[in-house]
């Protein structure tokens, strides 16, 4: 397969432990991280109003998974940390997104890849660029050129622990 690039965000209860056991368990389903954005901090996007802030990272993983069985590992890590899926962008204990892979490009109901609002959001682009200055959509488009997305997010923590 190759490389994969994730989004992760938690809003509720230990939301940095979320962050890192989702890297963990990613990489316990055959999706490596080798790369960490900075934990960054902001205030939720989209949703019912009240929800305490968010903290996002990004990663890269290398995996030998197909686009469907990188989603089902997402959705397995989510589920093994306690994710409900009641509201649309409701609060959640942990959300493992899929932005890029590599070479793939799709718009089904189940899997949309690049992920159709990454460029909207600030706490997906200004992660990203730690991670890849010179990341590019599946088109070409540089991510540095994109508008600035919305949100101010805030560094809060040091990247999150990649196996070596």
């Amino acid at each position: 397969m190759g490389v994969v690039v994730l989004g992760l965000g938690a809003n509720l209860g230990d939301r940095l432990a979320a962050l890192q056991s989702a890297v963990d368990g990613l990489a316990a389903r055959g999706v490596v991280a080798t790369d960490s954005s900075r934990v960054w901090e902001s205030e939720p996007v989209g949703g019912p109003d009240g929800q305490p802030a968010y903290l996002n990272a990004v990663i890269r993983a290398r995996t030998g998974l197909g686009p469907e069985a990188v989603l089902e590992a997402c959705r397995s890590v989510e589920a093994d940390l306690g994710r409900v899926r009641e509201v649309r962008w409701g609060p959640r204990t942990i959300d493992v997104d899929v932005l890029l892979i590599e070479g793939v490009v799709r718009s089904e109901h189940e899997l949309t890849v690049p992920h159709p609002r990454m460029h909207e959001r600030a706490f997906v682009l200004l992660p990203l660029l730690e991670i890849d200055p010179n990341a590019a959509l599946p088109d070409g488009t540089r991510v540095i050129d994109l508008p600035p997305g919305s949100g101010a997010p805030r560094p809060f923590a040091p990247p999150l622990r990649v196996p070596s």
